[in-house]
């Protein structure tokens, strides 16, 4: 088998982005086993796709992390005060007991502008002015078109008077 044709067969790339079906998984891993050029090739090309996550990677809003960190505490203040009760939903006596949701709220700010409502009554106007503008233009135009005709109507008869 030429090494070349399976790297360059977008094999490896299926294997990496994690959508290769079992077949091409084990294909994957007996070449890797057999060629080391193809070891080599694959280990780049996941160096190279983490790369390029990491620079395509959206960074969170400034304070998540302390918000986290804030919650975490107070979870872990709530369960020191609260009797422990084992994974199952039930109590050390048998009774079912309440369990309590374990997640993190984070609040994200959007990155979407925000527009004061001042603003959005201005934005209206202008559109609307805008509308009114074009429909005007369209107006003067036709009318200025049809008085244009008009008068090259009159100057062809008032040649032909002075013909006569």
């Amino acid at each position: 088998m030429d090494i070349n044709k399976i790297i360059e067969s977008g094999l490896m790339e299926t294997y990496v982005m994690g959508i290769a079906t079992e077949e091409e998984v084990q294909k994957v891993l007996s070449f890797k086993k057999e060629y080391p050029e193809f070891k080599d090739a694959l280990e780049q090309l996941e160096y190279d796709m983490e790369v390029l996550a990491q620079q395509m990677a959206i960074q969170p809003p400034p304070g998540t992390l302390a918000k986290i960190e804030q919650e975490i505490n107070e979870i872990q203040r709530r369960n020191q005060a609260i009797q422990p009760t084992t994974g199952d939903g039930y109590n050390k006596n048998g009774a079912e007991g309440t369990t309590q949701e374990r997640y993190i709220e984070v609040e994200a700010e959007s990155n979407q502008m925000r527009v004061n409502k001042a603003w959005k009554w201005i934005f209206i106007a202008v559109f609307i002015l805008g509308k009114i503008f074009l429909a005007s233009a369209i107006y003067f135009y036709l009318e200025n078109r049809q008085a244009q005709e008009q008068i090259k109507e009159l100057k062809i008869e008032l040649k032909e008077k002075i013909r006569q």
